[in-house]
């Protein structure tokens, strides 16, 4: 009887030993919503986004890619959430700071005076491209007083 016992605490030993040596390597944290969106715009840090190569903008349904030829909006997240644009055609600020709207993460503002600033802009990325898509309304529609941009907006921009 005694070495049925010993048979019995020998193998709850060994299966105790065996269950301690498993792997302790904690599962990483999972990203928070902002983290993945924020990601989505600038991946590790800043990427920018271009119309050269086949990218296009649609305004209320009809290209006018031509008037945004290469076209380029850099979005930045290490010291903080910057912007800077290139051949807006004055829709965009040359730079300027972004931020979420709302707390789906799916949109977000620029500052700035030009048209585009103080909209909220969605976007979606799929891969290496992402699409923005935003609404300008009059007032406050038009450039140096003549040029008018009201209307909805469809930029897809491929990853540069």
């Amino acid at each position: 009887m005694r070495f049925t016992y010993l048979k019995v605490f020998a193998f709850i030993a060994i299966l105790v030993i065996v269950q301690g040596c498993g792997d302790d390597t904690p599962d990483p944290p999972q990203k928070t919503a902002e983290e993945l969106a924020v990601e989505a715009l600038t991946g590790t840090g800043s990427l920018t986004w271009e119309t050269s190569g086949g990218g296009t903008v649609k305004r209320d349904g009809v290209l006018v890619t031509d008037n945004f030829q290469n076209f380029e909006l850099t979005l930045s997240s290490t010291s903080s959430k910057t912007y800077t644009s290139r051949n807006s055609n004055e829709l965009f600020d040359a730079s300027g700071t972004w931020s979420f709207a709302g707390s789906s993460f799916n949109k977000f503002i620029l500052s700035g005076v030009k048209p585009a600033a103080g909209r909220e802009i969605s976007f979606t990325r799929n891969a290496d491209n992402l699409k923005l898509i935003f609404t300008i309304s009059a007032p406050g529609a038009r450039i140096n007083g003549t040029f008018a941009v009201a209307g909805t907006y469809e930029f897809d921009l491929l990853k540069k």
